[in-house]
Order: structure tokens, then C-alpha cells, then sequence
């Protein structure tokens, strides 16, 4: 007699095979996906604007160098925040040579370099774009600091703009951030979904 508990297999569902590319098509994407090439010179020109502030760097260095003797504490410290602003925005330079080549251009081969940087790891426009900003809050800074410390040569409405600039580069690195840990929340929550689905 017949075991009436055995339950019938329900039929495969076989999926269509996917509809292949024209060869139009086809050479259309790959022109597409290369055409992120065409950012690569913009790079080299950030590197050759790299290497002219380190130049501009050793010149003021060796300004400061050979008239220190004759040099008020006011301006010699102008000086060295004219270094440090520098030296910032050639942060800044490398960050967006860097980072915006491995996002958008090709991968960069540094996984057993040992002087590869952490944040590379994790890189991604919206954390490129939080760097970025809080970079500029920096800069932004020095300028400030700047006008602080010569504050009696300076235009008090100078002064008020550039408190006004700070503190809208604050707020704008601030809803940058926010807007950024909201993504990567939904992120995770989809991730999250997807494994226990």
C-alpha cells in the first residue's frame, strides 16, 4: 500500500537564460566603464600642485630660517601657521589624489604595503566627502587664527566673514557626517536582512 504522507516534489521553476548584449551595446559599456580614465590626468595635475606647495613650503621655511634675528614673535608665529596651512592643504591634496583614485578610477594594489594608510580601507565618496570637510574646517582655522592673532591690521568685517565661512564649513562637515552614519545604518539593516533572508 501506498505511503499517502509522501508529499509530491513541486515542479522546478527554470528562470529564462538572460538576454544577450548587443555588440553595440556591449562596446558602448565598455567604453563607459573606461571613460573613469579620463579623471587620472586630473590626479597627476593635484600631484604637480602637490609638489608646488612643498616648494612654497621650503621657501617660506627658509625665509623664516635666514631672518629669524629680525622676526616679532607676532610675525614669526604667522609664519609658522603659514606653514601648518600648508602643510594642511597638501593633506587635503593627498587625500582627494588618493582616495577619489582608488573610489573612482582603479583599485590600488597596497594591501601588503606596510605604510598603507587604515582609512583606505574603508574608503568610499561619503567618507571621502566627510574628510574633505573636515580638512576645510581645519584650513578654515588657521585662517582664523591667524586673523586672531594679527587682529589689529585686520578689517573687523573681514573678520566677521571668515567667522561666518568657519562656521558654515562646521555645519556643513556636520550634516555631512550625520547624513553618513544614516547611510551606513540603512547599509548594515539591509546587509542584516539579506543574511537572515
Amino acid at each position: 500500500m501506498a505511503d499517502d504522507s509522501i508529499t509530491p516534489t513541486p515542479p522546478r521553476t527554470v528562470s529564462p537564460p538572460p538576454v544577450p548584449l548587443s555588440r553595440a551595446e556591449h562596446w558602448f559599456e565598455v567604453i563607459v566603464f573606461a571613460s573613469r580614465w579620463i579623471q587620472a590626468p586630473l590626479y597627476a595635475g593635484l600631484i604637480v600642485a602637490e609638489l608646488l606647495y612643498a616648494y612654497k613650503f621650503l621657501v617660506e621655511l627658509w625665509e623664516m630660517a635666514t631672518h629669524i634675528h629680525k622676526m616679532e614673535e607676532t610675525v614669526f608665529m604667522l609664519g609658522v601657521l603659514g606653514l601648518i596651512d600648508v602643510t594642511m592643504v597638501a593633506n587635503l591634496l593627498t587625500m582627494v589624489v588618493i582616495g577619489g583614485y582608488a573610489t573612482f578610477v582603479s583599485k590600488l594594489d597596497l594591501e601588503t604595503h606596510p605604510d598603507r594608510p587604515d582609512w583606505l580601507s574603508h574608503v568610499d565618496p561619503g567618507t571621502i566627502k566627510v574628510k574633505l570637510a573636515a580638512s576645510l574646517i581645519g584650513i578654515s582655522s588657521i585662517h582664523l587664527l591667524k586673523a586672531f592673532v594679527d587682529v589689529a591690521n585686520e578689517n573687523p568685517e573681514h573678520i566677521k566673514w571668515k567667522i561666518f565661512i568657519h562656521l558654515t564649513f562646521l555645519g556643513s562637515a556636520i550634516l555631512l557626517a550625520w547624513t553618513d552614519t544614516i547611510m551606513q545604518k540603512a547599509k548594515k539593516h539591509e546587509w542584516s536582512v539579506s543574511r537572515r533572508s
